[in-house]
């Protein structure tokens, strides 16, 4: 084979593999359906709380009680055992604290937790897990809770993409709350700060 031939050859190869490379970076960079976002608010002087989560949309489908199931999800092909709801979509939903706060009256060392539930008809339980980095709860170990609370849920006005937000904003404490359909689950989250006169 003379060396024009061979040029050809290799020149022939490497635009196949940068188009392979392309089509990968491609697939990677599709578009979810649930688009990430991120909320922050800061309480007392140095407490950063960051939501971030992935927004599913109704879409004309029954939420709670339909794709939502009351109660622990079923096994299924991606767990083995019944696991709760990912509030949210794609990655894990998380919560970040900066200082040691309290929610819900109880104690939440700083760091970066997922946030699991188990939605009830009127009460929801809402689970803080030391595992902030899977894809869903279907890998959920309970183990690894920092904390479990137990709130009520309110009625609330259609909301299309679920949300986080922050509401009742004082000088040390936030009830923060998720909020998709016509459903919000509030929880109080306060500094260990005293304020001053």
């Amino acid at each position: 084979m003379n060396t024009a031939n061979l040029k050809f050859i290799l020149a022939i190869a490497f635009l196949g593999l940068l188009s392979f490379s392309g089509n990968i970076q491609a697939q990677d960079k599709k578009i979810q359906p649930s688009q990430k976002a991120s909320v922050t608010q800061f309480i007392g002087n140095d407490t950063e709380i960051t939501f971030t989560f992935s927004r599913p949309g109704v879409k004309g489908r029954k939420i709670y009680g339909g794709i939502v199931p009351f109660g622990m999800e079923p096994a299924n092909k991606y767990s083995e055992k019944p696991f709760p709801w990912r509030a949210g979509a794609n990655e894990n939903t998380t919560i970040e604290v900066s200082t040691d706060v309290k929610i819900e009256g109880q104690p939440l060392a700083a760091g970066k937790y997922s946030i699991h539930t188990i939605p009830g008809e009127k009460e929801w339980v809402v689970i803080f897990n030391k595992v902030n980095d899977q894809w869903g709860s279907y890998k959920y170990d309970e183990k690894m809770d920092a904390l479990r609370i137990k709130v009520a849920s309110q009625k609330a006005p259609f909301e299309e993409w679920l949300n986080y937000g922050f509401g009742d904003i004082t000088d040390n404490s936030t009830i923060a709350y998720f909020h998709w359909e016509k459903l919000k689950v509030p929880f109080k989250i306060e500094t260990a700060e005293q304020t001053t006169n």
